[in-house]
């Protein structure tokens, strides 16, 4: 079942698949209690604008995608302090300017099938560098998380109250974003711009069908981001499709599957 693993390029993709496995269900977590969902999909598709000018001008899409996303966080950020009243609107903005952008660029750049593999994910893509800069994201996403565990339930659960009990709400949620951007952007080679908001929001979703805490919500995210990552690159694999297809449909299986079981057991009680 595991045979691919002889394969170099699939070892880099089955690592990195592993570490943002972990990282989107972590990060969407807060997403989702922030009712902020919706960011990750803006991010996503703002990364696009930043692949198609890195093969415009001849650098790593990755880099551009990076560089791209991360000032569209911090956009998003600032439209939301100063004018909370237009939070989805900076949203819908950043999402429609990102693919104004990627569509235009990509017309002008030479690597139009390569821009068409960041869009579903590509496992063959999957560079040292890649490898590298996810490695290290993991550990600032984790270190992160862990570090600021209260702070970022508090901040999840009521900004205000966080802020007056001395919590740096602004300085923690600069950092979120700025991380969200970089784990986002990342992704987008190996599981595809236009699946990434799936797989943060999916295992999250699935675990409040069952978990009854915030600790217990955040563990079994981080479980089911695993096994859906093993799965659908086992299915992308064996069966020749596309990786970010294959992440989101077995997320959502497993979804409908405990979904299925949780209201069996439910009807049985009665």
């Amino acid at each position: 079942m595991f045979d691919f693993l002889s394969y170099p390029f699939m070892q880099k993709a089955f690592f990195v698949g592993l570490l943002l496995a972990v990282m989107l269900p972590a990060l969407g977590l807060i997403m989702v209690h922030r009712r902020t969902s919706m960011v990750g999909d803006a991010l996503s598709h703002a990364s696009l604008a930043g692949v198609a000018l890195g093969l415009l001008l001849g650098f790593d899409p990755v880099l551009g995608a990076l560089g791209i996303t991360v000032f569209a966080g911090l956009s998003m950020d600032f439209f939301r302090r100063h004018f909370p009243q237009f939070g989805d609107m900076a949203t819908a903005l950043v999402t429609s300017t990102g693919l104004g952008l990627a569509s235009v660029l990509s017309d002008f750049s030479k690597g139009g099938a390569q821009f068409s593999s960041y869009l579903f994910g590509s496992i063959t893509t999957v560079s040292s560098l890649d490898l590298g800069l996810v490695t290290l994201s993991f550990f600032l996403v984790m270190g992160f998380s862990l570090y600021y565990y209260q702070a970022l339930l508090s901040i999840s659960i009521s900004p205000s109250l966080a802020r007056i009990s001395g919590v740096p709400v602004k300085k923690i949620e600069t950092a979120f974003t700025i991380l969200s951007a970089l784990i986002i952007a990342l992704a987008c080679k190996i599981v595809g711009a236009l699946m990434v908001s799936s797989l943060l929001v999916l295992p999250v979703a699935t675990s409040l069908l069952f978990a009854r805490s915030y600790r217990s919500v955040y563990r079994s995210s981080i479980l089911l981001g695993i096994l859906n990552m093993v799965t659908g690159l086992l299915l992308s694999y064996h069966f020749g499709l596309k990786p970010g297809g294959s992440f989101v449909l077995s997320a959502l299986f497993f979804f409908f599957l405990i979904f299925a079981f949780l209201k069996l057991k439910k009807k049985s009680r009665v």
